[in-house]
């Protein structure tokens, strides 16, 4: 008697092993690059470095040629010469800085109130820009004497004439920038029949902000280089005195280790009112404008 195939139900199902749980794939946390990759840390890194070795080299150099101070100074005589003398060169160096940010702040307020004037009227930009660039090509040391002679104050008269040097770039780059709007933000603004002031506070002013520091990081520059140019056309001595002064001063006397001392200072300003201006840049535009990013 042959026996009966089994049903399907009969047939107990054979269950699969039951698979290990899976772990928690554990966060991956970004790493951090080291620190001497980090921009940052290369742009101060990299220019310290060279100028460690450009140092080092002079001081090589005056060293084994031995040099003599009267002619080409010694880094380590400059520092000296800087830390001796620095009474004096202390007070002309506050000097110097005072005129450089009063002409700076004067070449910039006029400047934009320059530019807000030019981008009101094409023809208005088109009848006085030619004025600005005359004002920029003409050699302020032409102009210094006259401006001194009328303006009976030392200090404003040298104000002045380190404004008129660093009055074009903020003209020229905040108008560039203001100009600079584009055509279907415009359109819209047109659209919606806005105002000259609410078009120009809410669509030309932003747009021109990245050229408007642009501006500033040139003028900082040229306004003391304004202000040490009209120190020495004026020639003021005593308490007023700038750096240009001791400049001047040290020539005469064959001091040539504070005349690199005087220099230095101008320098170190100069290279600070940029960096303040980068840094202002970054602050203001770092947050919305791919310049900063």
């Amino acid at each position: 008697m042959s026996t009966p195939f089994p049903t399907v139900s009969a047939v107990a199902p054979r269950t699969a092993p039951a698979a290990p749980a899976a772990k928690k794939a554990a966060p991956v946390r970004p790493t951090r690059a080291p620190l001497l990759s980090q921009p940052r840390v290369q742009r101060i890194l990299y220019p310290l470095l060279v100028g460690v070795v450009l140092i080092a080299l002079w001081q090589g150099l005056v060293t084994g040629l031995e040099l003599p101070p009267y002619l080409v100074p010694s880094p380590w005589l400059m520092l000296q010469t800087l830390v001796t003398d620095w009474a004096a060169l202390g007070a002309s160096l506050w000097v110097t800085i005072k005129i450089t940010l009063l002409a700076f702040v004067a070449a910039t307020v006029a400047g934009v109130l320059i530019s807000f004037l030019f981008v009101q009227s094409k023809r208005i930009e088109t009848a006085l820009f030619p004025y600005a660039v005359l004002l920029q090509v003409t050699p302020i040391v032409a102009v210094a004497p006259l401006i001194i002679i009328w303006v009976k104050d030392p200090t404003a008269s040298m104000v002045i004439c380190a404004a008129l040097v660093a009055l074009f770039p903020i003209i020229s780059n905040t108008t560039l920038g203001l100009r600079s709007v584009e055509p279907d933000l415009q359109s819209y603004f047109q659209l919606n029949r806005a105002t000259r002031l609410q078009t120009l506070v809410r669509l030309r002013i932003p747009s021109a902000l990245p050229y408007f520091f642009g501006g500033l990081r040139i003028s900082s520059g040229l306004a003391l280089i304004g202000a040490v140019v009209a120190e020495f056309v004026a020639g003021t001595g005593g308490s007023g005195a700038g750096l240009a002064y001791q400049i001047l001063q040290a020539g005469f006397q064959l001091n040539i280790p504070r005349m690199f001392a005087a220099l230095l200072l101008i320098s170190l300003t100069g290279v600070a009112m940029f960096v303040l201006m980068a840094w202002l840049s970054r602050v203001a535009l770092g947050s919305w404008h791919a310049s900063e990013s």
